[in-house]
C-alpha cells in the first residue's frame, strides 16, 4: 500500500517494529518503531516519558516526509 501511495505523489513514512520487511516490501521512508505490541511507546515508561518517546517517533516521522530520497532510507536516531 506504500508504494502504491506514493505512486500517486504523496510521500508515506512507514514506522515498523522489523525494518528487514519494510526494506522487503520496498517502503521507501522508514521509521524504526520500538515494539511489536506496542509501536509508538513503551509501557514500562512513565506517562511524560512514553509521551515524550511517542513526539519524538512522530516528529522523525513528520521529518522523514520532508526529506528528498531516491534510495530506501531509513530514519534511525
Amino acid at each position: 500500500m506504500v508504494k502504491g501511495i506514493e505512486e500517486t505523489g504523496i510521500p508515506v513514512v512507514h514506522v515498523c517494529t522489523v525494518v528487514p520487511i519494510s526494506l522487503t516490501v520496498g517502503a521507501n521512508r522508514i521509521i524504526p518503531a520500538v515494539a511489536i505490541p506496542h509501536p509508538f511507546g513503551d509501557s514500562a515508561l512513565d506517562a511524560d516519558e512514553e509521551k515524550k518517546l511517542r513526539r519524538s517517533i512522530i516528529e522523525k516521522a513528520l521529518n522523514a516526509l520532508t526529506v528528498d530520497i531516491t534510495d530506501q532510507t531509513v530514519f534511525e536516531d
